[in-house]
């Protein structure tokens, strides 16, 4: 995904909250708060996808190389030592490029400041892991929080990953962040337990 598309999607979750208002990328039929995304290879953009326009690329090579559905799976991992993939804070995701490469995010009220990891590092790192073999490049992200004595190592949909930077963006004030935000952070990560697959 490029940073542009990254930056345009954040914008769109945290302007209005909801994603209620969101229309098909595919049909503009009106999709709810709870709709699937797909990629767009090309160009690297997330659209949302009303339920229709996602049954028709839950098949892998559906879209021809086109556009992907981003796949909604969570799993809680373990083994992913998190100090050695270079985190320079206690909340980050990683996405493996479709070029093999691993971009590096975190969420920041500015957004999400990025930046491409070593490949002997994320080999290093994720070698404790093998659930991560698995993650489909573009669409899925490691997400990893050690903020507060937090352990969170996550397989995640990208989608996920765009949410909590709006919210983060939403909810953050002063120089520190202030309860809220730690407040929000929390109860996103406790969604996510709700909604996994336990790794």
């Amino acid at each position: 995904m490029t940073a542009g598309a990254f930056e345009r999607l954040v914008k769109r979750v945290s302007a209005g909250g909801p994603e209620a208002a969101d229309v098909c990328g595919l049909c503009a039929a009106p999709v709810g708060d709870d709709h699937a995304h797909v990629l767009d290879e090309d160009s690297g953009e997330p659209l949302c996808a009303c339920r229709a326009c996602a049954l028709l690329f839950e098949k892998d090579g559906a879209g021809q190389g086109h556009y992907r559905l981003v796949p909604d799976r969570r799993i809680r991992l373990a083994g992913v030592r998190t100090a050695d993939l270079g985190v320079p804070v206690g909340l980050a995701f990683f996405v493996v490029e479709p070029d093999g490469t691993v971009a590096a995010r975190y969420p920041s009220p500015a957004g999400a400041t990025a930046w491409t990891v070593d490949p002997e590092t994320w080999t290093a790192a994720t070698s404790g892991c093998p659930e991560l073999a698995s993650l489909r490049p573009g669409s899925e992200a490691l997400l990893v929080s050690t903020v507060k004595g937090a352990d969170e190592q996550w397989l995640v949909p990208i989608d996920d990953c765009y949410r909590l930077v709006g919210l983060i963006r939403e909810a953050w004030t002063g120089l520190a962040g202030g309860d809220r935000v730690w407040t929000e952070i929390e109860a996103f990560f406790g969604r996510l337990a709700e909604q996994s697959q336990e790794g």
